[in-house]
Protein backbone atom coordinates (compact mmCIF):
# COMPACT_ATOMS: atom_id res chain seq x y z
CA UNK A 1 0.00 0.00 0.00
CA UNK A 2 1.15 3.53 -0.52
CA UNK A 3 3.08 5.25 2.27
CA UNK A 4 0.84 8.19 4.01
CA UNK A 5 3.95 10.31 4.01
CA UNK A 6 7.40 10.94 2.89
CA UNK A 7 10.47 12.68 3.72
CA UNK A 8 11.53 15.40 1.85
CA UNK A 9 14.41 18.00 1.15
CA UNK A 10 14.04 21.43 2.51
CA UNK A 11 16.03 24.88 2.74
CA UNK A 12 15.42 26.95 5.92
CA UNK A 13 15.85 30.38 5.49
CA UNK A 14 15.52 32.79 7.72
CA UNK A 15 16.84 37.26 7.99
CA UNK A 16 20.57 35.79 8.70
CA UNK A 17 20.77 32.35 7.47
CA UNK A 18 19.68 29.78 5.45
CA UNK A 19 20.35 25.62 6.01
CA UNK A 20 19.64 22.56 4.43
CA UNK A 21 17.05 20.41 6.29
CA UNK A 22 14.42 17.59 5.84
CA UNK A 23 10.40 17.03 6.87
CA UNK A 24 7.86 14.77 6.54
CA UNK A 25 5.05 15.84 4.06
CA UNK A 26 1.67 13.96 3.94
CA UNK A 27 1.16 11.76 0.37
CA UNK A 28 -2.03 12.35 -1.51
CA UNK A 29 -3.58 10.84 -4.38
CA UNK A 30 -6.49 9.84 -6.45
CA UNK A 31 -8.44 7.71 -4.86
CA UNK A 32 -11.53 6.12 -6.56
CA UNK A 33 -14.74 4.86 -5.08
CA UNK A 34 -16.35 2.15 -7.61
CA UNK A 35 -19.69 0.43 -7.52
CA UNK A 36 -20.41 -2.30 -8.62
CA UNK A 37 -17.58 -1.89 -11.76
CA UNK A 38 -18.32 1.62 -12.25
CA UNK A 39 -16.91 4.85 -10.95
CA UNK A 40 -18.94 7.07 -8.84
CA UNK A 41 -16.36 9.85 -7.99
CA UNK A 42 -12.43 10.48 -7.82
CA UNK A 43 -11.46 11.91 -5.04
CA UNK A 44 -7.60 13.13 -3.57
CA UNK A 45 -6.92 11.45 -0.35
CA UNK A 46 -4.62 10.41 1.74
CA UNK A 47 -3.72 6.74 1.14
CA UNK A 48 -4.43 5.25 4.82
CA UNK A 49 -8.23 3.63 6.12
CA UNK A 50 -9.40 3.31 2.70
CA UNK A 51 -11.83 0.82 3.99
CA UNK A 52 -13.42 3.51 5.73
CA UNK A 53 -13.15 6.04 3.66
CA UNK A 54 -15.26 3.62 1.28
CA UNK A 55 -18.02 2.63 3.97
CA UNK A 56 -18.02 6.31 4.91
CA UNK A 57 -18.26 7.65 1.59
CA UNK A 58 -21.09 5.70 0.90
CA UNK A 59 -23.08 6.50 4.08
CA UNK A 60 -22.78 9.63 3.91
CA UNK A 61 -23.48 10.44 -0.05
CA UNK A 62 -26.74 7.99 0.57
CA UNK A 63 -25.39 5.35 -1.62
CA UNK A 64 -26.10 2.68 1.33
CA UNK A 65 -27.70 3.45 4.48
CA UNK A 66 -25.86 1.03 6.49
CA UNK A 67 -22.40 -0.83 5.99
CA UNK A 68 -24.33 -4.33 5.75
CA UNK A 69 -25.83 -3.13 2.25
CA UNK A 70 -21.72 -3.19 1.17
CA UNK A 71 -21.37 -6.98 0.25
CA UNK A 72 -17.87 -6.72 -0.81
CA UNK A 73 -14.78 -3.61 -0.50
CA UNK A 74 -11.49 -4.42 -1.88
CA UNK A 75 -8.74 -1.72 -2.23
CA UNK A 76 -7.11 -1.80 -5.63
CA UNK A 77 -3.55 -0.49 -6.21
CA UNK A 78 -2.38 1.46 -9.41
CA UNK A 79 0.13 3.15 -11.15
CA UNK A 80 -1.27 6.34 -10.70
CA UNK A 81 -3.57 5.91 -7.96
CA UNK A 82 -6.30 3.14 -6.25
CA UNK A 83 -9.52 2.13 -6.27
CA UNK A 84 -12.01 1.15 -3.26
CA UNK A 85 -13.85 -1.42 -5.45
CA UNK A 86 -17.51 -1.92 -3.61
CA UNK A 87 -20.42 -4.42 -4.33
CA UNK A 88 -23.45 -3.34 -3.17
CA UNK A 89 -26.57 -6.13 -2.15
CA UNK A 90 -29.26 -6.15 -5.10
CA UNK A 91 -31.60 -2.96 -3.66
CA UNK A 92 -28.45 -0.31 -3.36
CA UNK A 93 -27.20 -1.44 -6.45
CA UNK A 94 -30.65 -0.92 -8.42
CA UNK A 95 -30.80 3.06 -6.33
CA UNK A 96 -26.86 3.55 -6.98
CA UNK A 97 -27.79 2.92 -10.93
CA UNK A 98 -30.98 5.40 -10.95
CA UNK A 99 -29.18 7.53 -9.62
CA UNK A 100 -25.61 7.57 -11.84
CA UNK A 101 -28.47 7.57 -14.32
CA UNK A 102 -29.72 11.50 -13.36
CA UNK A 103 -26.41 12.57 -12.71
CA UNK A 104 -25.54 15.17 -15.21
CA UNK A 105 -21.85 15.83 -13.90
CA UNK A 106 -20.15 15.24 -10.44
CA UNK A 107 -18.60 18.06 -8.65
CA UNK A 108 -16.03 18.87 -5.92
CA UNK A 109 -15.36 17.77 -2.31
CA UNK A 110 -18.90 16.94 0.28
CA UNK A 111 -21.56 17.56 -3.33
CA UNK A 112 -20.91 14.43 -5.18
CA UNK A 113 -23.02 13.28 -7.81
CA UNK A 114 -25.15 16.55 -6.94
CA UNK A 115 -26.99 18.06 -10.38
CA UNK A 116 -28.79 21.10 -8.93
CA UNK A 117 -29.03 23.77 -6.50
CA UNK A 118 -31.78 22.33 -4.83
CA UNK A 119 -30.12 19.01 -4.39
CA UNK A 120 -27.20 20.55 -3.18
CA UNK A 121 -28.44 22.31 0.13
CA UNK A 122 -31.56 19.85 0.67
CA UNK A 123 -33.13 18.74 3.44
CA UNK A 124 -30.85 17.66 6.28
CA UNK A 125 -31.20 14.08 8.13
CA UNK A 126 -32.76 14.88 11.13
CA UNK A 127 -30.80 13.31 14.45
CA UNK A 128 -32.27 12.04 17.34
CA UNK A 129 -32.56 13.72 20.79
CA UNK A 130 -30.35 11.07 23.48
CA UNK A 131 -27.05 12.69 23.48
CA UNK A 132 -26.01 15.17 26.16
CA UNK A 133 -22.75 16.08 27.09
CA UNK A 134 -20.67 18.74 29.96
CA UNK A 135 -18.09 21.00 29.32
CA UNK A 136 -15.49 19.43 31.53
CA UNK A 137 -15.72 16.28 28.91
CA UNK A 138 -15.33 18.52 25.87
CA UNK A 139 -11.90 19.83 27.44
CA UNK A 140 -11.38 16.42 27.93
CA UNK A 141 -11.61 15.36 24.00
CA UNK A 142 -10.13 18.74 22.50
CA UNK A 143 -6.98 18.01 25.24
CA UNK A 144 -6.38 13.94 23.88
CA UNK A 145 -6.68 15.40 19.99
CA UNK A 146 -3.97 16.84 18.79
CA UNK A 147 -1.33 13.61 20.44
CA UNK A 148 -4.41 11.13 18.35
CA UNK A 149 -3.35 13.04 15.76
CA UNK A 150 -0.13 11.09 14.50
CA UNK A 151 0.36 11.77 11.01
CA UNK A 152 -0.55 15.54 12.14
CA UNK A 153 2.09 15.05 14.54
CA UNK A 154 4.38 13.68 12.14
CA UNK A 155 3.72 16.43 8.94
CA UNK A 156 1.52 19.06 10.46
CA UNK A 157 -0.29 19.33 7.11
CA UNK A 158 -3.77 16.99 7.61
CA UNK A 159 -6.81 17.68 9.18
CA UNK A 160 -8.45 15.42 11.92
CA UNK A 161 -12.36 14.01 12.50
CA UNK A 162 -12.44 12.11 15.65
CA UNK A 163 -15.04 9.94 17.81
CA UNK A 164 -15.40 10.68 21.36
CA UNK A 165 -16.82 7.15 23.31
CA UNK A 166 -19.03 8.86 26.16
CA UNK A 167 -19.20 5.91 27.97
CA UNK A 168 -15.31 5.00 27.99
CA UNK A 169 -13.99 8.22 28.09
CA UNK A 170 -11.63 8.34 25.12
CA UNK A 171 -11.73 8.33 21.42
CA UNK A 172 -12.77 5.34 20.04
CA UNK A 173 -11.68 6.34 16.36
CA UNK A 174 -9.50 9.05 14.49
CA UNK A 175 -8.77 9.38 11.19
CA UNK A 176 -6.71 11.86 9.48
CA UNK A 177 -6.84 12.87 5.74
CA UNK A 178 -5.56 15.87 3.58
CA UNK A 179 -9.01 16.83 2.70
CA UNK A 180 -11.36 17.27 5.89
CA UNK A 181 -14.24 15.88 4.16
CA UNK A 182 -12.05 12.60 3.72
CA UNK A 183 -11.26 12.86 7.06
CA UNK A 184 -14.94 12.68 8.39
CA UNK A 185 -16.14 10.09 6.35
CA UNK A 186 -13.49 7.69 7.32
CA UNK A 187 -14.16 8.45 10.18
CA UNK A 188 -18.09 7.71 9.75
CA UNK A 189 -17.08 4.39 8.11
CA UNK A 190 -15.25 3.37 11.12
CA UNK A 191 -17.74 4.36 13.00
CA UNK A 192 -20.67 2.26 11.94
CA UNK A 193 -17.74 -0.63 10.63
CA UNK A 194 -17.44 -1.03 14.55
CA UNK A 195 -20.73 -1.09 15.39
CA UNK A 196 -20.53 2.06 17.22
CA UNK A 197 -23.79 4.22 18.62
CA UNK A 198 -22.98 7.44 17.10
CA UNK A 199 -25.57 9.12 20.12
CA UNK A 200 -23.15 7.47 23.04
CA UNK A 201 -20.73 10.52 22.34
CA UNK A 202 -19.22 13.37 19.82
CA UNK A 203 -17.41 14.02 16.86
CA UNK A 204 -14.45 16.41 16.83
CA UNK A 205 -13.22 18.13 14.21
CA UNK A 206 -9.85 20.27 13.96
CA UNK A 207 -11.41 22.03 10.50
CA UNK A 208 -13.50 24.35 9.86
CA UNK A 209 -17.26 23.75 10.22
CA UNK A 210 -19.02 23.89 6.17
CA UNK A 211 -22.07 23.18 5.28
CA UNK A 212 -21.21 19.84 4.08
CA UNK A 213 -19.14 18.84 7.52
CA UNK A 214 -22.68 19.40 9.31
CA UNK A 215 -24.29 17.29 6.37
CA UNK A 216 -21.90 14.05 6.55
CA UNK A 217 -22.39 14.19 10.48
CA UNK A 218 -26.18 13.73 10.28
CA UNK A 219 -25.95 11.44 8.02
CA UNK A 220 -23.64 9.77 10.62
CA UNK A 221 -26.39 10.27 12.90
CA UNK A 222 -24.11 12.14 15.28
CA UNK A 223 -26.02 14.83 17.42
CA UNK A 224 -22.87 16.85 18.61
CA UNK A 225 -19.75 18.36 16.83
CA UNK A 226 -17.20 19.83 18.51
CA UNK A 227 -14.64 21.79 16.10
CA UNK A 228 -11.36 23.97 16.45
CA UNK A 229 -12.10 26.24 13.82
CA UNK A 230 -15.41 28.16 12.96
CA UNK A 231 -18.28 27.57 10.73
CA UNK A 232 -20.29 29.32 7.94
CA UNK A 233 -23.17 30.47 8.44
CA UNK A 234 -25.34 28.01 6.25
CA UNK A 235 -23.51 25.64 8.59
CA UNK A 236 -25.30 26.64 11.12
CA UNK A 237 -28.89 27.15 9.28
CA UNK A 238 -28.08 23.27 8.38
CA UNK A 239 -27.36 21.77 12.34
CA UNK A 240 -30.06 24.33 13.76
CA UNK A 241 -32.45 22.28 10.89
CA UNK A 242 -30.80 18.89 11.28
CA UNK A 243 -31.42 19.00 15.24
CA UNK A 244 -27.51 18.78 15.98
CA UNK A 245 -25.74 21.04 18.65
CA UNK A 246 -22.76 22.47 16.52
CA UNK A 247 -20.03 23.73 19.58
CA UNK A 248 -16.87 25.44 17.77
CA UNK A 249 -13.74 27.92 17.82
CA UNK A 250 -13.48 25.24 20.94
CA UNK A 251 -10.55 25.89 22.76
CA UNK A 252 -8.58 24.44 26.08
CA UNK A 253 -10.68 27.35 27.93
CA UNK A 254 -13.97 27.70 26.16
CA UNK A 255 -15.92 27.13 23.24
CA UNK A 256 -18.57 29.05 21.74
CA UNK A 257 -22.45 26.55 21.40
CA UNK A 258 -24.39 28.13 18.19
CA UNK A 259 -27.26 25.51 18.04
CA UNK A 260 -29.65 23.40 20.38
CA UNK A 261 -27.59 24.19 23.30
CA UNK A 262 -29.86 21.93 25.60
CA UNK A 263 -27.39 19.38 25.17
CA UNK A 264 -24.86 20.59 26.93
CA UNK A 265 -24.70 19.93 30.74
CA UNK A 266 -23.44 22.84 33.02
CA UNK A 267 -21.99 21.74 36.35
CA UNK A 268 -24.32 23.32 39.47
CA UNK A 269 -22.58 26.11 41.01
CA UNK A 270 -20.95 25.63 44.10
CA UNK A 271 -23.62 24.25 47.16
CA UNK A 272 -25.79 22.93 44.78
CA UNK A 273 -24.63 19.46 45.59
CA UNK A 274 -24.80 17.01 42.12
CA UNK A 275 -27.17 19.31 40.24
CA UNK A 276 -26.91 20.07 36.50
CA UNK A 277 -28.23 22.74 34.75
CA UNK A 278 -29.41 22.24 31.56
CA UNK A 279 -28.33 25.24 28.62
CA UNK A 280 -31.90 26.39 27.11
CA UNK A 281 -32.38 26.15 23.52
CA UNK A 282 -31.69 29.29 21.23
CA UNK A 283 -32.09 29.64 17.69
CA UNK A 284 -29.20 30.32 15.64
CA UNK A 285 -29.03 33.54 14.20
Amino acid sequence: MTDTSRRVLSRRVSETRAEDTSRLIPEEVPVALVYDGTTHAVMMATPADLEDFGVGFSITEGIVSARDEIRELEIVEHEKGLEARMWLVPEAGRKQVERRRRITGPTSCGLCGVDSLEAAVAEPRRVGRTATTSPAEIQRALGAMSPAQTLNVATRAVHGAAFWDATAGTFAAVREDVGRHNALDKLVGAVATAGLDPTKGFVVLTSRVSVEMVQKTAMMGAEIIVAVSAPTALALRVAEEAGITLVAIARSDAFEIFTHPERITLAAQTGDGDRQEVLPHVLAR
